[in-house]
């Protein structure tokens, strides 16, 4: 679920829910790569039992990467999606399951966001090569040089949606991988695994939520089981809380902003597409060894859900409640509370921002209220609308407020920008001479010769007065040349200090924004209440809607929000008797239906020829689903992403009644890939189940019940059929690369969850035999802001965990071991990390011309950050006598003690002296032999006899 700055926000309020990954990296002997034996404890010093991967995550990342060069074909790509699956399973180790999970179809309320995305990322796609083929058209008629431009078809994303050939060969591609691992790795040797493809319907973390909520109703379930979730989504959080296990934890990448990306012309990074001039790469070193390297892996983090729940459980416990505080109730109110700041089926409400503090001013608003309301809002997955009511009334008090604080932030965040950029604009030279007068840095010329005498001076300097006086720096005048008017500005566009933001015709800060907003945004009047109430409406029931898919699954897989706009919070009065039941028995798209719902026409080419022609004959019933171009609403945003498309929403009727005609039409194979799958389970010949599902395998039985206490207590029914894996029978590889599975000891089997009545209530409390663990959280934890104690990367699951460090011994053995016959050490010339956050605020000294750089011996590695020696050391002249009239800078650096100590310098010699053993002065100190200049005076401080 998409819900922008959420997990930015969380971690910034409770820190200590994230936890470094302690990955083990695998080893090279002589030459030969040794992969990590998975079967050793968790580096992290956690063991756990279930994994769950949330696919998508990892098949968006591996086929088309943002910070490396994308693979080549799609061999490739599946290639890189089994490296990465190892990659986390080497980190996570798990020891009962492995679930790994691709989005299927998913419900009718999800297709809307899906079709959103989709027809934008076609859109910029196509925007994408046409600016890459004007930009390379430029740049090469200048002269530059760009990489060839190969003749290859660019890779459409929007193959990763469930029908497709893609996803087809991708699920093959997984069986095989599994089959593999389970044959040869002694870490997957007693585990589990469950597949659940594109073909099965839901979205992939919500199926891996069914099977938690299934399992956790059957007697056998482990209460402490530890599970571990992978994926990027915002809305893991949320639904880990909804379990209500006492142990689980998410895994996902760690985002770094502002990482730099490189240009999609010439794959350097430090310029847009736009800026790309086809400049050679600038070298880094003589050979570029100090060029930092390109789609280095991203490293990983834990989201501990226990530590989250201890934050909540003191947030939220309230005193003095006319009814019994139950933790975790007010949870499951908590994650409801958080739906109204955005998800992937409902838009937020206007007057909530996560960025400005939406949440807390809800929780704050909850705790006063909880007292009137009787209860909490919701229970297993059901609202209670009239207690909600309460809580829309008082933010729909405050929003008129926040609309106007909203828009004093805007406007004093501008005016900073805007005294930024001027402060930038006047550090800046106003003018730099160009020509024969240019400024050449010292040494640079070419060929090394001397400096030419400048011919006709006059006329080149008449020559640069006249290109540096144009129109564009005349305040005085448009860019068109029109003068503007004494006292106006400059128009619109012209004007370096205006936004390029488009105007805001809602004006929520002025009166009258009610008026406005339905006017623009739905086209009706604000005095149309019977409109407003259908909003509100189907509003309501999209919160229900949401709540139970969460806790109970889908409720409905037609029902979907009707709206591009939510309504205001002001809006919902009298919603305690809005119905917020669903018809019951409905069914999921099939895989080609939701292609013809979710794909624009620029992807037609992965439906079949005769569906492909509804998209694009300009006669065809359902032309109108599928825009050549669109509308974008930034909706107050700022960027493009953040907007609302304004799409046709697609009439379920008429796209099935158009579908009709072309059914027959579909050949063998894409029927195949059109029909609803399950999920298959996998073991090896080590696992206890193994020999019962061989034996399933050899008879016709059909729906037999697994035994749970074969196979850690998972209950579900077992379904032959004929594309399973056998053993004995060998495994073909579907990539040519790889070689096929000849000795086979592994076994697959058609799996289903569970099966419970229509009317089943899965209750959302902790199972009363689950263990709580121990608290984690330290009274100096509580606190917001810690300026004492630095924020340091907390690595694995234990506090007591040693950093690791060199001691002093160490170092020193670095210094015999290196060469000290270099005379320039590879690091000699970098600089501290304080030296680069300072170096832009003020400039240095003193700096040495070319002709007086002396080379440095070779340093210890601990000394080697100090960089080139200071000007003042390496020109002290030789003196005999006259040491107590040093510099003051040298008296300074002297007085320092141990740590300029170690490079202080031998006068007379003019080059650093090596470390030598201290012998005690007259007054017991340390100091080096040969010191040819008296010791300072005493501070009065220290009792040196």
């Amino acid at each position: 679920m998409g819900v922008p700055a959420f997990f930015r926000w969380l971690s910034r309020k409770y820190p200590s829910i994230v936890v470094h990954c302690v990955e083990e990296k695998a080893k090279e002997v002589n030459g030969v790569k040794v992969p990590v034996d998975c079967s050793k404890p968790n580096p992290n010093d956690v063991e756990f039992d279930n994994l769950y991967l949330d696919m998508n995550g990892i098949i968006h990342p591996c086929t088309h990467p943002e910070n490396k060069p994308a693979p080549k074909n799609e061999d490739e790509m599946m290639v890189a999606i089994f490296e990465y699956i190892d990659r986390l399973f080497n980190i996570i180790r798990p020891r009962r399951l492995l679930y790994m999970a691709i989005d299927g179809v998913a419900p009718r309320a999800k297709m809307n966001q899906q079709r959103s995305r989709r027809f934008r990322a076609s859109k910029e796609g196509m925007e994408l090569v046409e600016e890459k083929k004007k930009v390379r058209e430029e740049v090469l008629s200048k002269g530059g040089h760009l990489p060839s431009d190969e003749a290859k078809e660019r890779f459409d994303s929007n193959c990763i949606t469930p029908g497709t050939e893609f996803m087809d060969n991708l699920a093959q591609c997984l069986r095989y991988y599994v089959a593999d691992r389970l044959n040869s790795d002694p870490g997957w040797k007693d585990l589990t695994v469950l597949l659940s493809d594109a073909s099965v319907p839901g979205e992939g973390e919500h199926k891996i939520m069914d099977y938690i909520r299934r399992q956790r109703a059957q007697p056998n379930h482990d209460p402490n089981t530890r599970h571990c979730l992978c994926g990027a989504d915002a809305d893991l959080i949320m639904l880990g809380l909804a379990t209500h296990e006492v142990s689980f934890t998410i895994i996902r990448e760690e985002f770094k902003p502002n990482q730099p990306r490189p240009c999609p012309l010439c794959a350097q990074v430090g310029h847009e597409l736009s800026e790309c001039q086809g400049l050679p790469k600038e070298k880094q070193g003589e050979f570029d060894q100090f060029a930092a390297p390109s789609g280095s892996d991203t490293e990983f983090i834990f989201i501990r859900l226990p530590v989250l729940r201890e934050y909540l459980e003191k947030e939220l416990t309230m005193a003095s409640l006319p009814f019994t505080f139950d933790f975790e109730r007010s949870i499951d109110d908590w994650v409801f509370m958080c739906f109204f700041v955005g998800n992937d089926f409902l838009p937020h409400l206007p007057s909530l921002e996560i960025r400005e503090g939406a949440i807390d001013r809800l929780v704050g608003i909850y705790k006063n209220v909880v007292h009137k309301t009787g209860g909490y809002l919701t229970e297993n997955g059901f609202v209670n609308l009239e207690r909600v009511q309460m809580i829309m009334t008082a933010v729909g008090e405050a929003e008129d407020n926040i609309f106007k604080r909203r828009r004093e932030d805007d406007v004093s965040f501008r005016r900073r920008m805007k005294e930024k950029n001027k402060r930038m604009k006047t550090d800046a030279p106003s003018f730099i001479p160009g020509g024969q007068l240019a400024p050449q840095p010292l040494g640079q010329r070419s060929g090394g010769s001397k400096p030419q005498a400048v011919q006709n001076p006059r006329q080149t300097a008449y020559d640069m007065r006249v290109q540096n006086r144009t129109p564009s720096q005349n305040s005085s005048s448009n860019s068109d040349g029109s003068p503007v008017p004494l006292g106006m500005k400059r128009k619109n566009g012209d004007n370096e200090d205006d936004d390029d933001e488009p105007p805001d015709n809602i004006r929520l800060w002025e009166d009258g924004w009610k008026q406005r907003y339905y006017k623009r945004k739905f086209d009706v009047d604000a005095t149309d209440e019977s409109f407003r109430r259908k909003v509100v409406e189907s509003y309501v029931e999209g919160l229900c809607w949401v709540l139970q898919y969460y806790y109970q699954g889908c409720a409905s897989w037609k029902w979907f929000y009707p709206f591009h706009y939510a309504p205001f919070a002001s809006d919902f009065t009298d919603i305690k008797d809005l119905p917020s039941t669903f018809e019951k028995g409905t069914l999921p798209f099939k895989p080609l239906e939701q292609l013809m719902g979710v794909f624009p026409a620029a992807s037609g080419n992965f439906l079949p020829k005769t569906w492909r022609v509804l998209m694009e004959d300009p006669d065809s019933s359902i032309i109108d689903f599928y825009p050549d171009d669109f509308a974008l609403d930034l909706n107050g945003k700022k960027y493009a992403w953040q907007g609302v498309a304004l799409l046709p929403f697609v009439d379920e009727r008429r796209l099935r009644a158009a579908l009709e005609k072309v059914y027959p039409d579909l050949a063998a194979d894409e029927t195949r890939r059109n029909s609803l799958g399950s999920d298959v389970i996998f073991v090896g010949k080590h696992h206890k189940v193994f020999d019962f599902i061989a034996e399933l395998q050899n008879g016709d039985a059909e729906g037999v019940e697994m035994p749970p206490e074969l196979c850690h207590g998972i209950k579900g029914l077992l379904t032959l059929a004929s594309d399973v894996i056998k053993p004995g029978k060998p495994v073909a590889s579907p990539i040519p690369a790889l070689n096929d599975i000849v000795e086979n000891n592994a076994c697959s089997i058609l799996f289903k969850d569970p099966q419970f009545d229509d009317d089943y209530i899965f209750k959302a409390t902790l199972i009363p035999t689950a263990v709580k663990p121990p608290k984690t959280l330290k009274p100096g934890d509580w606190e917001q802001a810690n300026s004492k104690q630095p924020w340091r990367p907390r690595l694995g699951f234990n506090p007591n965990r040693q950093q690791v460090h060199l001691d002093q011994s160490a170092f020193r053995t670095l210094g015999h071991v290196m060469s000290k016959e270099r005379t320039q050490g590879v690091y000699s010339y970098t600089p501290p990390p304080s030296y680069q956050q300072a170096k832009n605020s003020r400039p240095p000294l003193m700096r040495a011309p070319p002709s007086l750089t002396v080379p440095l011996p070779s340093l210890r590695p601990q000394d080697s950050w100090r960089g080139p020696q200071p000007l003042f050391q390496q020109l002290i002249p030789q003196r005999n006598q006259g040491v107590e009239q040093q510099l003051a800078w040298n008296r300074i650096i002297q007085s320092q003690g141990g740590l300029f100590q170690q490079n202080t310098l031998r006068l007379g010699s003019g080059v650093p002296g090596y470390f030598q053993q201290r012998q005690d002065d007259r007054r017991g100190r340390q100091g080096f032999s040969g010191r040819p200049y008296p010791l300072p005076p005493d501070s009065g401080r220290f009792n040196w006899n």
